[in-house]
């Protein structure tokens, strides 16, 4: 860096200190403690160009500090540069725009498979629930936020992104390489599991799964179902209103969730008796790698204590994101607003705990050492599962959820 950008640079910082200085002393508002940590960030800007061991490339630093202060929030919240917010715009904007069909957050410093799309390029690539990823097209995501790593895994159908994969039980990352596709709507999958069950998976919650459920409901009341299964396990994409709406097919009153933040007015979902399609035995199965849009409908299950909700603790990412463009072409994604569990505790902070906890049959935390269930920690997030589990007899959570449906349907009988 050339004295000229340095002093530049500096005159920057001090232009800012003392703005906040002078903001400080002609009126101690409400925004005093923004106006104290400016005075502090600006003062550290300035020590690090001065005194830093070697000369350091500051615009770097400066993109360094922003997405570290996002990312202290929480794991949604996100900084895009300039040339990132420009490039997510173009990709948005392109209706061709394709992608991996991974869900993401970031845990243990890295960014984290949280669920992978049925048919995707990520699930052809061999991605699971549960995998690290080290690097993405070079970058290592220990300085990425989930923001980032969305905007890396879009581009043009056809093309490949690498990421280094940290599989389950192992320290080195695989080199995976994942092919840019264009991904088609997900579809619900529906199965009858016995005579008297019929299973709704959802993959995703997008526009339409509410009106969908509701008509396969109505076939099935005439075809004698008498038990339905919700399976939210692996979906971590939609809309939370459509989530809200397959809620109202099944729960006839109550308070279904609650959305507010700081700048956000409180928000009660309640539940519609005059959208109830179903009115018999339900439960729903869910892990770890359910995510945002399935734990509002998890919770607003959990919230009225319609049904049970079988299996384990959710991932934790239930929220409202806002995009905010910045003057120099910026901008941050920043969580606004956050759901809320009966208990007054966000989806966030704890996500939506079952009321009939199960361990799925391939997970790794099946044998830990103490014995404890990692699931019912509000402090800690469990690992998630190795893949998504087919609904067969196999399946614990399945099986567990039958066995509480027939005893659901004899008491009231």
């Amino acid at each position: 860096m050339n004295r000229f950008a340095r002093f530049g640079i500096l005159t920057v910082s001090v232009a800012i200190v003392g703005w906040v200085g002078i903001g400080h002393v002609l009126g101690r508002t409400t925004n005093d403690k923004a106006y104290k940590s400016l005075v502090v960030y600006g003062e550290v800007l300035q020590k690090v160009q001065q005194d830093y061991v070697d000369e350091p490339n500051m615009h770097l630093v400066t993109a360094g500090s922003l997405h570290g202060l996002l990312e202290s929030l929480d794991s949604e919240s996100s900084y895009l540069t300039p040339r990132e917010y420009t490039e997510y715009k173009e990709k948005t904007a392109d209706p061709g725009t394709g992608e991996s069909g991974l869900n993401l957050s970031k845990r243990s410093g890295y960014i984290v498979v949280t669920s992978v799309l049925p048919e995707s390029p990520a699930e052809k690539s061999g991605l699971r629930s549960g995998d690290f990823l080290e690097s993405i097209a070079g970058f290592t995501t220990r300085e990425m936020s989930v923001g980032q790593a969305k905007n890396l895994f879009a581009g043009q159908p056809g093309t490949a992104v690498k990421a280094g994969v940290i599989r389950r039980g192992k320290t080195d990352p695989e080199e995976v390489d994942i092919v840019r596709q264009k991904l088609s709507a997900s579809k619900l999958i529906v199965q009858k599991v016995d005579n008297e069950t019929i299973a709704f998976r959802f993959p995703t919650l997008d526009a339409g799964t509410a009106d969908e459920v509701r008509s396969r409901l109505l076939e099935a009341q005439k075809q004698g179902v008498s038990r339905v299964i919700l399976d939210v396990r692996d979906c971590g994409r939609g809309q939370d209103s459509e989530a809200l709406a397959v809620a109202r097919l099944f729960i006839p009153s109550g308070t279904l969730i609650t959305l507010k933040g700081q700048t956000v007015a409180e928000q009660i979902f309640s539940a519609d008796p005059t959208k109830v399609v179903w009115k018999g035995p339900v439960s729903v199965l869910m892990e770890v790698s359910s995510a945002g849009p399935a734990e509002v409908l998890a919770s607003a299950f959990a919230n009225t204590k319609r049904g049970d909700l079988v299996g384990e603790r959710t991932f934790g990412l239930a929220s409202k994101q806002k995009l905010i463009p910045l003057e120099d072409g910026a901008a941050i994604d920043l969580t606004v607003a956050n759901y809320y569990n009966a208990d007054g505790k966000s989806i966030l902070e704890e996500g939506v705990a079952p009321t009939e906890v199960v361990r799925a049959a391939a997970s790794s935390t099946d044998d830990s050492e103490d014995g404890d269930d990692a699931s019912t920690d509000t402090g800690t997030q469990k690992e998630l599962p190795a893949a998504p589990r087919p609904l067969s007899a196999d399946d614990p959570i399945l099986r567990r959820a039958l066995e509480l449906l027939k005893t659901s349907a004899k008491k009231a009988a």
